[in-house]
């Protein structure tokens, strides 16, 4: 079976919980190329955690001088992903930020956001979190940055589909 390389999104945002907004939308592609976009905060989201910020690292002042408005990522995101399935592994929170986003935005998302665990196998699942933080390791445990966080979910996806298959061939 040949491999199949997902589309990724993740979202960093302004804190955990009731309030919080996306502030950094990144998307690691089927090509391996990585997109990200900073979020400059609408004028009605306010909630900022420093907690949060003290994880991504990215302060409210640098989303409003060097972020796009909600509008111009939700039709970029539209424009890369239109008619695809993209695939999350916070899907619970993931959703709902990128649903605030688009409604910001006043448009209709054009494509399809699932659960990263839909495409799993009971394989891949057992490896992964071994799999994904040893990956977080060897870059030096950077994290919380979309992009980047996409761009290292998506290598552990192709590697625990690589140990799943060699450990078929085995048996």
């Amino acid at each position: 079976m040949a491999l199949r390389v997902p589309a990724i999104l993740d979202i960093e945002a302004s804190g955990f919980g009731r309030g919080s907004y996306p502030i950094e939308v990144g998307v690691a592609m089927p090509d391996r190329s990585v997109v990200s976009f900073l979020i400059a905060p609408d004028d009605d989201w306010t909630h900022w955690s420093e907690e949060a910020e003290n994880l991504h690292g990215l302060s409210r002042e640098l989303l409003v001088e060097k972020g796009f408005s909600p509008r111009q990522v939700a039709e970029q995101l539209n424009l890369l992903l239109e008619g695809q399935v993209v695939y999350s592994d916070g899907w619970g929170v993931d959703s709902g930020w990128l649903a605030l986003l688009f409604y910001y935005a006043g448009l209709r998302q054009a494509f399809q956001l699932e659960t990263l665990t839909r495409i799993l196998t009971e394989d891949q699942l057992r490896c992964w979190d071994d799999t994904r933080d040893a990956l977080f390791a060897a870059n030096d445990g950077r994290r919380h940055r979309a992009g980047f966080d996409a761009h290292i979910l998506q290598d552990t996806y192709i590697e625990t589909w690589e140990q799943a298959q060699a450990a078929a061939r085995d048996t």
